[in-house]
């Protein structure tokens, strides 16, 4: 039997989340029946609260002001509904992380089975992507983002900072040479990004672009490309610190980098709700402990 407190929420999801078809994803619920209950309730208040486009939804000023008088009504009722209900269950259910592809391989896969192990009722589903997506539209419920945020839409939990390194293999450098000054790095091959010029920026004063020679849209594959000798990178620490250890990659040009900046930003990224689900917090609190930027 369909409640008044249902439609409110499809209502405000369809206004957080900007159109009908993104909150009845969020919500699993088809279009039409998230449709009706907006239809519903602009019948019984003689008012139409969004303006309708092919493309998107607009708030007109009366559903601005409906929205605005009940969202902290229902925020009060989910939260004591989210409190009830996590007294008797554990974190479970299905839990889709997104991130770059070397984040996944060098700090989330060695910490999947102590996660399990302490959460096995939550089932888990990694995704490897090297360009930003849409979580709604890929249905999922947290990204690690490193670097500036330009979603508003989202919250964020800061994870930490991962501090920027140009690194070569010995095997490169032996063959050579090590570049002394910036100015030198016109005479070696650089490998860089194809996708993201803004990854091939050092964070000098001023800013220096690098002069890539070798270039590939993956960071893991920059990072295989270094190892195998093809030239110099500007990498993470967080995906060659090991590399680093064990001498499979050395740094060059020292820490000429001005450090912090926005590009050693990590962040666990999700969209906004009163009241964060259990396991997504539960994974939040495990890796923020655990990862090693």
């Amino acid at each position: 039997m369909r409640s008044k407190t249902e439609d409110l929420e499809i209502l405000l999801a369809v206004a957080d989340h900007g159109g009908f078809s993104a909150a009845a994803a969020v919500l699993d619920l088809q279009v039409a029946k998230v449709s009706r209950a907006v239809a519903r309730l602009e019948l019984e208040h003689g008012c139409s609260f969004f303006t309708r486009t092919t493309r998107k939804v607009n708030l007109t000023p009366e559903g601005e002001q409906f929205i605005m008088a009940i969202r902290q009504a229902m925020d009060s009722i989910a939260a004591a509904e989210f409190a009830l209900a996590e007294q008797k269950v554990r974190p479970s259910g299905r839990l889709r992380v997104d991130a770059a592809s070397p984040f996944v391989l060098h700090q989330l896969v060695p910490l999947i089975k102590p996660f399990r192990e302490a959460h096995p009722e939550i089932d888990l589903e990694l995704v490897s992507n090297d360009r930003i997506i849409d979580l709604i539209e890929k249905r999922t419920d947290l990204a690690v983002r490193i670097g500036e945020l330009s979603d508003s839409g989202l919250n964020a939990t800061f994870l930490g900072r991962s501090r920027l390194h140009l690194v070569a293999s010995p095997a490169y450098l032996a063959q050579n040479g090590e570049p002394a000054t910036l100015a030198d790095l016109d005479q070696h091959e650089v490998i860089g990004f194809s996708d993201n010029p803004n990854l091939n920026k050092l964070y000098t004063s001023p800013p220096t672009v690098l002069p890539v020679s070798l270039s590939a849209s993956s960071g893991e594959t920059v990072r295989q490309l270094c190892l195998a000798g093809n030239g110099i990178a500007l990498l993470s620490n967080f995906m060659v610190k090991k590399d680093l250890d064990e001498g499979r990659l050395i740094k060059v040009l020292g820490d000429i980098k001005d450090s912090p900046n926005p590009r050693e930003l990590v962040q666990a990224v999700y969209y906004k709700h009163t009241v964060l689900a259990s396991r997504i917090e539960a994974f939040l609190s495990f890796i923020k402990t655990n990862i090693s930027l």
